[in-house]
């Protein structure tokens, strides 16, 4: 239990991602925050800021290529998350909604995605790529509700690239503005987590969602 509580604490931690876990890692967390549902709690926007941050060390521990190419590839395993979102929402259906909640799994979260969706529509698939939490169920929701593929695969590329290359692009070039920046990762991860999380959380825990039926699914 110790060693799993321990293993927690660094999946969470986007520095100590970087460090021991370097590319591989990050590839696996960005597919599994954007499309999982296990993995609601991980890091997105905070580990990607600081892999910018590091995006030098990325490219020399992998073949030293460019930086480009380093976003190139995290952009395209948000892509694919959200696509396994998608399908697993197509195949799992109403099911899901039936489902009890567990450690790992809890039904608010899909309502919340769901209210979210209603009110944005097909838009909402490129804003909840900057939303913790609702990012990892948006496209689940899409696919339960039968969105269009070709209309989710558009909002998909275009969400996943302009969020993995606005926040890498902030975390490269405000560390070549301040490079003592990296001295203070601790309080900028948290200042992340804040802006981006807190509203999430407030609207989820201080909010009713609205509990409605099951979604039809022809």
């Amino acid at each position: 239990m110790d060693q799993f509580i321990e293993l927690f604490k660094h999946l969470i931690n986007p520095e100590w991602i970087i460090n021991h876990g370097g590319l591989y890692l990050l590839l696996i967390i960005i597919f599994a925050e954007t499309g999982l549902f296990v993995g609601f709690f991980l890091p997105g926007d905070s580990l990607l800021f600081v892999a910018g941050i590091y995006g030098g060390l990325l490219s020399n521990a992998f073949y030293d290529v460019p930086f480009f190419l380093i976003m190139f590839m995290i952009a395209v395993a948000g892509v694919l998350g959200n696509f396994v979102g998608f399908w697993f929402g197509r195949k799992s259906g109403p099911l899901l909604f039936s489902r009890k909640d567990t450690l790992l799994f809890k039904k608010k979260h899909l309502y919340q995605a769901k209210e979210f969706y209603d009110k944005h529509g097909g838009g909402a698939i490129f804003l909840a790529r900057f939303l913790p939490i609702i990012r990892t169920f948006a496209p689940i929701v899409a696919g339960i509700v039968g969105m269009d593929k070709k209309k989710f695969m558009f909002f998909n590329i275009i969400s996943s690239f302009t969020w993995v290359f606005s926040m890498m692009l902030a975390g490269h070039y405000l560390d070549k503005a301040f490079p003592s920046l990296k001295e203070h990762l601790e309080l900028i991860v948290i200042i992340l987590i804040l802006i981006t999380t807190l509203p999430v959380i407030i609207k989820l825990f201080f909010s009713k969602p609205k509990h409605a039926s099951p979604p039809h699914v022809d």
